[in-house]
């Protein structure tokens, strides 16, 4: 199946971020690249019997350290760098309207 600029109008309508024509012919551009590159993976000998990997490094041997519970630093220590708190709880400044 192709893209085509009625399907991604819908799809930027729908997400409601609106499209020029410029930018339209850019997102088909960008998806007629991601399917050539498709058919050629889809070209690779047996590409259809190969497992995916559930990891990038699925050999990769690690080993945990200890759990060690530590000691910590005193809340009234850590609120020092605060400008501002009540009891403890930091105020910081509203950043969403």
């Amino acid at each position: 199946m192709k893209f085509t600029k009625e399907m991604v109008d819908d799809y930027a309508d729908k997400l409601l971020i609106g499209l020029t024509e410029e930018e339209n012919k850019m997102v088909l551009d960008e998806f007629e690249i991601i399917d050539k590159n498709i058919d050629l993976i889809n070209e690779i000998p047996n590409i259809k019997e190969v497992e995916p990997m559930s990891h990038c490094l699925d050999d990769f041997e690690y080993e945990l350290r200890e759990d060690v519970a530590e000691e910590s630093v005193p809340i009234e220590e850590l609120l020092q760098n605060c400008d501002d708190y009540n009891e403890r709880e930091v105020q910081v400044p509203k950043v969403v309207g």
